[in-house]
């Protein structure tokens, strides 16, 4: 049984079509794909799979979420993005910030990903300390992830979308990037990941975990030896 997804009108999926290519202006002008990725991912990886609560549903951009300690700095993506969702006023925050990210991933020469519109807003915040902790080993990120319904394999994969971006220092503690080149979208944080440590790269306690643990380690080596991008996205 194939997935489900609800149905948009045609003047929604023709807005959706619009605003995707105004982003991709705006994400490749500002150079800004890996915030509105980050963006993305912490409103979606809010989701419990046992309350069905939190989750991409716009909530990020209410103060209440957006000062978790996780989300430092994203009222930056916030500020950013706004001007472009007021043109389109019949998208949902739920489905443009997950579009947003989309957009980033492909901008930045990521894979292509199939989006499909129809998340609806939700007015209540998820509470904070559901986003993995950074200083932390594999415990933790089964735990964390384990409360999404992801995998071993999801967690190495959806790791890999530090090959965008870096740490800043005022927001997280730590600074710098995790690979030489952080607005491509590549493999290149597994391959950096399995070099070891490197001058001007960092590699945080969680990424250290995927290396440590005999379970995850594998699907490290695996995704730094694909050319194919899409076989670690699907």
């Amino acid at each position: 049984m194939g997935k489900w997804y609800p149905k948009v009108s045609e003047e929604y999926q023709k807005a959706v079509d619009k605003c995707k290519k105004k982003l991709r202006g705006l994400i490749a002008e500002k150079h800004c794909a890996p915030i509105i990725l980050r963006l993305a991912w912490h409103s979606a990886g809010t989701y419990d799979v046992e309350t069905k609560t939190g989750g991409p549903f716009g909530t990020i951009r209410q103060q209440e979420e957006l000062v978790h300690e996780a989300n430092n700095g994203l009222d930056i993506a916030v500020r950013l993005l706004e001007p472009i969702k007021e043109q389109f006023p019949v998208i949902s925050y739920a489905d443009f910030y997950q579009l947003a990210g989309v957009v980033a991933v492909e901008v930045t020469g990521g894979p292509e990903i199939p989006f499909h519109p129809g998340r609806p807003d939700k007015s209540e915040p998820p509470p904070e300390g559901r986003l993995p902790d950074a200083t932390k080993g594999s415990d933790h990120l089964r735990d964390v992830f384990g409360h999404m319904g992801l995998s071993d394999k999801d967690i190495v994969a959806l790791s890999g979308g530090h090959t965008l971006g870096r740490c800043h220092k005022e927001r997280s503690g730590f600074e710098g990037p995790w690979t030489t080149n952080p607005l491509i979208f590549d493999n290149s944080y597994f391959k950096e990941l399995l070099n070891g440590e490197k001058d001007g790269l960092i590699q945080l306690p969680s990424d250290k975990a995927l290396l440590e643990d005999p379970v995850f380690r594998p699907f490290v080596e695996k995704y730094a030896a694909v050319s194919d991008l899409c076989f670690i996205v699907a």
